[in-house]
């Protein structure tokens, strides 16, 4: 709109306030495709051929992500090409199954086209990849932004899908899931870290990583830095003396809690991607410039991904005042929201009361009770048992009686104790068998970094006692290896351990050692640390300044559920043990409905025998999950093609509805092959048993 016509519609009132916030709106509108005000340095452009290297592979092709990392010249030294192949294997792997077994080139994969036909090609994408920094001019934020258009985009039926990393992941987080979709459809693909990626800063050494993830030291990269630690000189020298090998990792120690500005982060990537999109298929001015040819009002955004960046897509859709999402399509959304009393979910006789629980609460609970709940008799033969030893479990069970936590005398009834816990938080019991895996490789990390996140805490604070560092022989703090440290941009996701960076237990009684070879300060057990547990729970139920911090940082974070009357497909799997439905999609469902009432168009999918983690179901370092659970990243394609169609053509959502799966059974570790007749389609007509309704605040789940 130009200023003039603001200035006349609002006459004499129309103040130098309005006059300006009118030319920005003018900005936005007008007709010449200008460089977004929030893109900090240069904007890298590389076109890739789709032979040697390609968008969504990185030239390693279906059989090259199946097959072993890709080398790296120099360990200690890789080149950026290097670190971003390494980047796409790792990141496509960590969120799908690779295994042909479980549907991964029948089913899903580069060579299953948007179709469903499997193909014998290697699904290589050629196009060109644009990569910048969103930043406020401070290069304390630096958040990457990357748009990838493909060579086969469709200028007269344009399409941008957005997929925001999932978990702290960096900007290629979520090339396997929404990438991999909006790629293959010929649309333009949105990507932003929101914030948290690969940003790693070695306190002793004094080294960074760049944007590509190349390190240098923190002089030489200046602004330019993915994040370094904000600690005065003199205050690191002194935390460098006294505790010395430690490294500052972006998610935890940036202070910025950026979880509050991830529908930002997602509405710039939108943003940052109309604008790549203008520069290079847009018509020329008479000036020479671009014009904005695309534009939300005749191209399809869909926001898109899983997990935490499914929780990006839904708080852009409800920061969404301009009109850039058209729809929204995720999977096992990690969404917190305000509280309310009123909204009731209801499964068969269990009832859930409230609006779910922020993810630090549940997270630092599950970080409580899950080793003791592993030896609970439901919990018996869950994959990846071994990796919480039984005596361990035991111990943690004993200091949470000794602590008033529990209230049964022997290790039996504490695990049923502790197992029920979780249960009333929440849990749902198809998760019982996965607590031990989850707190395996999931859980401690995730508590120890939204801690921190949440309470703003700088790396020297070392809330609970906890550090990150590598870790020697004998598990004490270290420098982390050369070259896992130079690889960590194409190695991590964001939240150790990863990349050689372990969790360090500062307080353990005989001097910092890792954290789950440690033991409780108040009692010298070998008990997985239940005293940083307790100290984590506490900065949630506590009264001090600290757990004031944190849970003013959680505030921030909280949303209302309402999605502007935007169309969204929900999909989650109940056996989700990592972010539970019951504190998540099944009150964000109903919210919505409160919210938007009749408005409302979510359609909410949750789906059996689905849990979190694709990756794990051929994983062999935790058998048993092949044979009872189904990859759920194929019902996130299912609903990102009912929502295209429905955009693009007027086809109809599907209701909200239980898909009841067939887990493909045999012996844990060699289950038989995923087929077509274990994953049913989502139904257009969901018998009345499956129907997942809304009622006088009341959401019902059938069992």
């Amino acid at each position: 709109m130009p200023v003039s016509k603001c200035v006349s519609r609002a006459s004499l009132a129309c103040t130098a306030v309005l006059v300006a916030a009118c030319a920005v709106i003018g900005s936005r509108d007008s007709a010449t495709n200008l460089k977004p005000t929030f893109i900090a340095g240069t904007i890298s452009k590389t076109t890739y051929d789709g032979v040697a290297d390609d968008l969504l592979t990185a030239g390693l092709g279906k059989s090259g992500l199946q097959g072993a990392a890709p080398a790296v010249a120099d360990p200690v030294n890789p080149t950026a090409a290097e670190l971003r192949r390494l980047a796409i294997y790792n990141n496509y792997r960590a969120l799908v199954d690779v295994n042909a077994n479980g549907g991964y080139g029948t089913l899903y994969g580069p060579n299953v086209d948007a179709n469903g036909n499997v193909n014998t090609s290697e699904g290589k994408i050629a196009g060109i990849e644009y990569i910048a920094y969103a930043d406020d001019g401070t290069g304390t934020q630096n958040v990457t932004l990357m748009a990838q258009i493909p060579a086969g985009f469709d200028p007269k039926n344009p399409c941008i899908v957005t997929a925001a990393s999932s978990g702290s992941r960096g900007v290629y987080g979520a090339i396997g899931t929404a990438g991999e979709w909006g790629l293959k459809h010929g649309c333009v693909v949105a990507y932003t870290d929101k914030g948290t990626g690969i940003g790693v800063h070695d306190l002793a050494a004094d080294t960074v990583n760049a944007i590509d993830g190349v390190r240098m030291s923190t002089a030489v990269a200046g602004k330019a830095s993915n994040f370094t630690a904000n600690v005065p000189p003199a205050d690191l020298a002194r935390f460098n003396a006294t505790a010395p090998n430690r490294v500052a990792v972006k998610h935890a120690h940036s202070q910025q809690n950026p979880e509050k500005d991830w529908g930002r982060d997602t509405l710039n990537a939108i943003r940052f991607a109309f604008y790549v999109l203008n520069e290079e298929r847009g018509e020329s001015t008479t000036g020479g410039a671009r014009a904005r040819s695309f534009r939300p009002g005749n191209t399809i955004v869909i926001a898109s991904s899983v997990s935490n960046g499914a929780g990006a897509a839904l708080q852009a859709a409800e920061d969404d005042t301009e009109g850039l999402i058209r729809g929204i399509a995720i999977s096992e959304p990690s969404i917190q929201l305000k509280p309310n009393p009123d909204l009731v979910v209801r499964r068969g006789a269990t009832i859930i009361k409230g609006a779910g629980k922020p993810l630090l609460d549940y997270f630092t609970l599950a970080n409580l009770y899950q080793p003791c709940a592993t030896l609970a008799p439901a919990a018996a033969g869950s994959p990846g048992a071994n990796f919480v030893p039984a005596a361990a479990a035991a111990s943690r069970c004993a200091a949470l009686k000794t602590k008033g936590l529990l209230a049964a005398t022997d290790s039996a009834g504490q695990a049923a104790e502790a197992l029920a816990i979780l249960h009333s938080a929440g849990w749902q019991a198809e998760s019982d068998i996965l607590h031990a895996s989850h707190f395996a490789f999931a859980t401690p990390p995730i508590a120890v970094t939204y801690a921190n996140t949440y309470g703003r805490f700088g790396v020297t604070d070392a809330i609970c006692g906890f550090s990150f560092a590598g870790v020697d022989a004998a598990g004490k703090p270290a420098p982390v290896a050369a070259a896992a440290l130079a690889q960590a941009f194409g190695t991590g996701n964001g939240i150790p351990p990863m990349s050689g960076i372990q969790i360090i237990n500062d307080r353990n009684p005989g001097g910092p050692l890792r954290d789950g070879a440690s033991s409780s300060p108040s009692s010298g057990a070998a008990d997985l640390n239940a005293d940083g547990a307790i100290c984590l729970r506490n900065l949630v139920t506590g009264s001090d300044a600290n757990a004031a911090r944190v849970r003013s940082g959680i505030g921030e974070v909280l949303r209302t559920g309402n999605l502007r009357g935007k169309p969204a497909i929900i999909v989650h799997g109940r056996s989700d043990t990592l972010v539970p439905v019951n504190l998540t999609s099944r009150p964000y469902f109903g919210q919505n409905r409160i919210a938007e009432g009749a408005a409302s168009r979510v359609s909410y999918i949750e789906v059996t025998n689905a849990q979190h983690f694709d990756t794990f179901i051929d994983n062999p370092a935790v058998p048993g999950y092949d044979s009872r659970v189904i990859p759920l990243n194929i019902y996130l394609f299912r609903a990102l093609d009912a929502m295209y169609a429905h955009l693009r053509q007027g086809g109809p959502l599907p209701p909200s509805q239980v898909v009841r799966t067939t887990p493909r059974g045999g012996e844990p570790g060699k289950a038989p092959a995923l087929t077509a007749a274990n994953v049913p389609a989502i139904s257009q007509t969901p018998a009345p048993g499956d129907q997942i309704t809304f009622s006088n605040n009341t959401v019902t789940i059938p069992d």
